[in-house]
């Protein structure tokens, strides 16, 4: 018979992911009782060439330094030190250079999966955080005092009970449905083709973004000299890309990129995903926050996601060591986190919609604000903020 067993916490994050393991990172310092309830027994970790990369902007990279993650990494990570964007049929383009904004790089690129393997070390190390894994919640409900979650485990049926619940489980988070907090969805009417590629120019930290009608395709790039590649194309089509062999697709990845680093030689195994921007309508119910996918699932153009994601842990850590946990921190967190999230998803919504948008008015504006932000760059410091991750205000120096 399957065992019933009981624990009283202050903190449940659901979710051990990349978002909900820094979570865990940053409140070490906050005097709390953590769990993080992970459904995956590790990280999976798919064949070393169709490993997907993260785009991590400056201020993450610093975080992720300060709370003991990037030392634990297998491969350090590669610096974005140049930022090419151009768009099909647009006569503008900007290059921007981090040495000319007096940084030495936007950014670094790093293997999702690699990221994930050092969060779980770090995680395992910690005092006030014990992880429960494999193990699902299976019903979860608010009371006066907290939330109750059952949990599906290896061992049996677990109930816990904690005075703050965070939904760091992703874009279909079962503690978002059961707080009651609905959703937005807008469906690009995109499919994004993940790889890696080889080509004649070596990556040598330069990040390439390319827009057209069809979605945006990207190269970033790897510490060997290869390229974390994304391709967007329409749904219509992607069934029939999908069927491609290896050759066709570095040809139709070359058609769709240019020339710009020579002849697209290899491309590695291709993940798909549908791009869809999920949005919660709030941030926190009581007793209850999202962050992460859980909170927005947005189009990854501008690779926003899981820095914004991180900024979310930071913010909610940042409240907790300061402040402790009382009824008021999910209010606290929501109104914290709200500028810096309405910037981004303005930004990354925007960016997708107007880089799509194939009409003559669109065209010159965009060929015009290309060309104006890659002559002077004085114009491109707000961008420059914004892609090293200083969007919004506050410091998490603090909790780091």
């Amino acid at each position: 018979m399957a065992s019933e067993v009981s624990e009283n916490v202050d903190i449940a994050i659901v979710g051990g992911g990349l978002v909900g393991s820094s979570l865990a990172c940053a409140l070490e310092r906050a005097g709390l009782s953590v769990v993080l309830i992970e459904a995956a027994e590790t990280p999976e970790i798919p064949p070393g060439f169709d490993q997907r990369k993260l785009a991590l902007a400056q201020r993450s990279i610093d975080a992720l330094a300060r709370l003991g993650v990037l030392p634990l990494l297998q491969a350090p990570p590669t610096a974005i030190r140049r930022i090419h964007v151009s768009r099909t049929g647009d006569f503008g383009r900007t290059l921007l250079d981090a040495a000319e904004f007096g940084h030495p790089a936007f950014g670094a690129v790093v293997l999702a999966q690699d990221l994930g393997l050092a969060l779980a070390k770090r995680v395992s190390r910690l005092q006030q955080t014990r992880r429960i894994c494999p193990a699902r919640v299976s019903a979860c409900h608010f009371v006066a005092e907290g939330a109750r979650l059952t949990l599906a485990t290896a061992e049996g049926k677990k109930h816990l009970s904690a005075r703050l619940v965070v939904a760091a489980d992703g874009t279909d988070s079962c503690i978002r449905k059961a707080a009651g907090i609905a959703t937005h969805t807008h469906d690009y009417g995109q499919t994004l083709f993940v790889s890696s590629l080889m080509a004649d120019q070596i990556s040598d930290g330069t990040a390439y973004e390319r827009f057209s009608g069809q979605g945006p395709v990207a190269l970033l790039p790897m510490a060997d000299g290869a390229y974390g590649a994304i391709c967007a194309v329409s749904t219509a089509d992607a069934s029939g890309i999908a069927k491609l062999e290896d050759a066709a697709y570095a040809d139709y990845f070359q058609s769709r990129f240019g020339w710009r680093v020579g002849k697209i030689r290899e491309t590695g195994k291709r993940t798909i995903y549908p791009l869809k921007r999920v949005l919660a309508e709030r941030l926190h119910a009581p007793h209850a926050v999202l962050m992460g996918n859980a909170a927005q699932t947005i189009h990854p153009i501008g690779a926003q996601g899981f820095n914004l994601g991180l900024r979310d842990a930071l913010g909610l850590a940042l409240i907790l060591v300061a402040e402790g946990l009382s009824a008021a921190t999910a209010e606290a967190y929501a109104e914290s986190r709200q500028e810096d999230r309405s910037r981004t998803l303005a930004f990354s919504d925007g960016l997708a919609r107007m880089t799509a948008n194939p009409g003559m008015p669109a065209h010159l504006l965009r060929s015009m604000a290309l060309g104006a932000l890659g002559a002077a760059p004085a114009l491109a410091a707000g961008l420059v903020s914004g892609a090293m991750g200083y969007r919004g205000t506050g410091s998490f120096e603090e909790v780091l």
